[in-house]
């Protein structure tokens, strides 16, 4: 047996095999899955930027209003306290495809920002740290901050709606079993609505919350 010809025959035979899986694999979706994929992971790195830049700003925020002696305590120390709590938290990979892990990210991140609006908002009741050059600079860089976690947040929601659409559709949906895509956890729908929201610029106006 001439083994020149059996494999020449067998390459022969591989081409349109392999030609006909990666069409049956394009056309289920499976590029999409990936294409999809890789952006909710990005959109997410987004949204994981923005969180990190506002409590990288805190510390200095503290210490500032710290100079105030008289400013509330309380209303001080739920803020450092909520950012522990957020910053305590393991982002790994993996959160994007653990609903519970990324409720208990949503919620850490939510009493944070709750803390640090009613902080700004107490903080109009003190003319002199109204007045602080220094304060006025971080409550600039952290209004600028809260507005693109918002417009990050967008896109996340955005990214994970195209991509569990596919995931649940037919036939990608097959795929998506087969290859082990998951649908993907976004944001609570009161998270969502309140993302719905133009972001407000001045925090003075929520002390309310």
């Amino acid at each position: 047996m001439d083994f020149r010809i059996v494999r020449h025959h067998a390459r022969r035979l591989a081409l349109p095999l392999i030609a006909a899986t990666a069409l049956s694999l394009s056309g289920c979706g499976y590029n999409d899955f990936q294409r999809l994929d890789e952006q909710t992971r990005s959109a997410w790195s987004e949204v994981l930027n923005q969180y990190q830049r506002r409590a990288d700003l805190i510390p200095n925020l503290v210490e500032t209003v710290k100079g105030e002696a008289a400013f509330e305590q309380e209303t001080l120390s739920r803020v450092i306290e909520a950012r522990a709590r957020a910053t305590a938290i393991q982002v790994s990979p993996g959160m994007l495809d653990d609903p519970q892990a990324m409720e208990r990210f949503q919620q850490a991140q939510g009493q944070l920002g709750g803390a640090l609006s009613r902080l700004l908002a107490v903080a109009e009741n003190y003319p002199d740290l109204k007045a602080n050059q220094g304060f006025q600079d971080l409550r600039v860089q952290l209004e600028g901050t809260e507005n693109r976690v918002t417009v990050a947040r967008n896109r996340y929601i955005e990214a994970v709606q195209q991509y569990n659409v596919l995931a649940r559709s037919f036939p990608s949906n097959l795929t998506a079993m087969i290859f082990g895509y998951p649908l993907k956890p976004g944001f609570t729908v009161a998270d969502e609505a309140a993302i719905s929201t133009p972001p407000k610029v001045d925090f003075g106006g929520q002390g309310g919350r």
